[in-house]
């Protein structure tokens, strides 16, 4: 009969096979996604080919292009996962909660920091190569403007607790808090001086308390 072979654990059956295909897919896209983050890193944007990445992940260029899109896929899902970090939100959700300016302070850097040591290499592999590719250039801006919009509500919430030096308002506050915790600063201190990131962290945050409390 045709309807033979087809009892109640067939349906299990079938599911448990879709399951697998899901899982294997996203442990294929995740091995991609990890190895262009590598290679971008250690390599360049520019000089990392997908023949590389497809390598390195061990599977083939056509699949590289099928699952994640090639390069630019990868550059625009690397930048999101800087960028939309669920930290982030996290974060701000609990400065919001502060009345203390000094904490505010105290834990946007110490997230600026973090972020600094968890996607620094993505953030500087994006920086390099937005001069000279449209991608980049746009994941870039895309990047910048969430990151600002961080800034500006630390910033509000400082003006609204009455906590800003004469003179200075929110967008002049959110203005200085991009000028120190911004990518120069930890790239500068952290990369170029040497420095460990948690000194740069209090380094920066005493210079950013002087400026705006």
């Amino acid at each position: 009969m045709a309807g033979e072979g087809r009892g109640p654990g067939a349906g299990n059956a079938a599911k448990g096979q879709v399951s697998r295909r899901a899982e294997y897919a996203e442990t294929t896209r995740r091995a991609i996604v990890d190895e262009a983050r590598r290679l971008f890193s250690e390599k360049g944007y520019f000089a990392t080919r997908v023949d590389d990445i497809a390598a390195a992940a061990r599977v083939s260029p056509a699949t590289v292009y099928a699952v994640t899109g090639g390069k630019q896929g990868l550059l625009r899902t690397l930048i999101d996962q800087w960028s939309a970090a669920p930290v982030v939100a996290e974060g701000l959700k609990r400065i919001e909660e502060f009345d203390d300016p000094d904490e505010i302070l105290r834990h946007l850097a110490q997230l600026t920091r973090e972020m600094r040591q968890d996607y620094g290499d993505i953030m500087r592999a994006v920086i390099a190569a937005a001069p000279h590719d449209a991608t980049a250039a746009e994941g870039l801006a895309t990047g910048t403007a969430r990151y600002r919009a961080g800034a500006t509500f630390v910033a509000q919430r400082l003006a609204g607790l009455g906590a800003l030096r004469d003179g200075l308002d929110a967008d002049d506050a959110a203005d200085i808090l991009w000028f120190y915790l911004g990518y120069a600063g930890f790239f500068t201190l952290v990369d170029d001086n040497g420095w460990s990131y948690p000194r740069a962290e209090e380094w920066l945050l005493q210079a950013a308390r002087q400026a705006l409390l």
